[in-house]
């Protein structure tokens, strides 16, 4: 059981932490580069067809592929020194996108490299999850996955926005082309701003790995909870794959579907310094289930009809609670041993990004017979009762959330021992925001 020091880490000490800002700009380089080129292809394939169903099965080409590259190449972080995995990745992909550019592309060519290129994407995540704990520890951590996934809303954002202008004045292939520069510039910060360091370890074969990982992942109940909570995006990422039917009936055009898509993101990415500064680690556990119900449920709102405006607000009201993610990711690992992270982060995003992908098609097909508004209602009402379910079951696992924590874990200090016991009794007292412990039952860092 480790002791956390008084005072609470903040924005500024990570960034002055030089690896963390390689990868977090590097991150943001590619995001925003991915984001352009995935909406400005899917829109391409909607102006083209008209059809709804093969515009979400477009947009999913940038998820489906991770049930490859997760199951067979995530766990490339565990046994291959990190840093080298995210630069090769990095390469492999600025060179598929740059085949995209040559002339004659067919559509169904673009689509095939666009999976190409995600399916190279797996391994690099991996890593990148993997490697940061590496960096950055405690709070420190906690406050850096809320900058990455900030960003990554950030790039969603400026993605959305710019690839709906992209394509209607400067077309397609120049998007892929700043998509293509945006990782050979990562793969050239990750090898030359980060540090060296050897593999997690040589590990098993890729085979007993992969089962390795999965009985971890699978085999504890805390685990499988925290993973089921972080794959509810497939549910309420709909209105992300529908946009451009739900835009047309709005009677707007790529603009407006770039809006929604974006307005998804924003009170995300206004919401997390908050979360992350001003909520206590325990009071972040306690609402990670409350604030995943209420993702959902917000979106039902939708079967009323809005205009754009009030749709934009209902979409920024989900993607606020969705901040929630940032404490289930955190107490993730804490519970994945080193030497697994890799592959245990594989297979949960592989989960994300397999919901994801059939979330979207299926929605998509559901657009070609309903409005897109009900599709969207429906598939919130689904995840708000998903939801419901994990949250009793999350709170039922974690004793850290209940109402007698800090009892408990002075229980678990008289059990200790009178030499260990000194350093367990530091349990916070009420309004004390900023110490931290961790509790011995639930193994993740908790505090008043």
């Amino acid at each position: 059981m480790r002791s956390f020091p008084a005072q609470g880490a903040t924005f500024g000490d990570v960034f002055r932490v030089r690896e963390f800002r390689t990868l977090w700009f590097s991150q943001s380089l590619s995001e925003v580069g991915d984001r352009l080129a995935l909406i400005a292809l899917t829109l391409l394939v909607y102006d083209r067809t008209g059809s709804p169903l093969l515009s979400a099965v477009a947009y999913a080409a940038g998820y489906v592929p991770w049930v490859i590259g997760g199951l067979i190449f995530s766990g490339l972080g565990d046994r291959l020194p990190r840093r080298e995995v995210m630069v090769a990745c990095d390469v492999i992909r600025a060179l598929l996108v740059a085949v995209m550019l040559l002339p004659g592309m067919p559509l169904y060519g673009l689509v095939v490299l666009l999976y190409m290129t995600t399916m190279a994407q797996a391994p690099f995540e991996s890593a990148r999850s993997a490697i940061l704990p590496d960096i950055l520890s405690g709070q420190r951590y906690t406050l850096a996955a809320a900058v990455m996934q900030t960003s990554f809303r950030v790039a969603i954002v400026a993605g959305a926005a710019v690839g709906g202008v992209t394509v209607a004045f400067i077309g397609v292939r120049p998007a892929l082309g700043v998509d293509a520069v945006t990782f050979l510039a990562s793969a050239v910060l990750v090898r030359f701003g980060t540090r060296a360091r050897p593999a997690a370890g040589p590990g098993p074969g890729p085979l007993k790995q992969l089962g390795e990982g999965a009985r971890l992942v699978l085999g504890n109940k805390a685990i499988r909870t925290l993973m089921m909570l972080g794959w509810l995006i497939a549910l309420y990422s709909i209105p992300e794959g529908i946009a451009a039917p739900y835009a047309e009936r709005l009677g707007g055009g790529p603009a407006a579907a770039g809006l929604v898509i974006a307005s998804g993101q924003v009170g995300a990415v206004l919401a997390t310094p908050f979360f992350t500064r001003t909520v206590g680690p325990l009071t972040r556990l306690r609402w990670v289930g409350p604030m995943a119900i209420c993702t959902c449920a917000v979106l039902p709102l939708t079967l009323f009809r809005p205009g754009l405006a009030i749709s934009m607000a209902i979409f920024t009201l989900s993607g606020t609670f969705a901040i929630y993610q940032i404490a289930a990711n955190t107490a993730f690992v804490e519970w994945i041993p080193d030497t697994r992270r890799a592959q245990a982060f594989g297979l949960a995003s592989m989960g994300t990004v397999v919901g994801q992908g059939a979330a979207l098609t299926i929605a998509g097909a559901a657009a070609e017979m309903m409005p897109p508004s009900t599709v969207i209602a429906i598939g919130g009402g689904l995840g708000a009762l998903t939801a419901c379910a994990l949250a009793l079951r999350w709170r039922r696992i974690t004793p850290a959330v209940g109402r007698h924590s800090a009892r408990q874990l002075r229980g678990q200090a008289e059990l200790a021992g009178p030499g260990r016991s000194r350093a367990l009794m530091r349990v916070p007292r009420p309004g004390a925001d900023r110490a931290h412990v961790d509790c011995l039952i639930t193994g993740v860092k908790v505090s008043h």
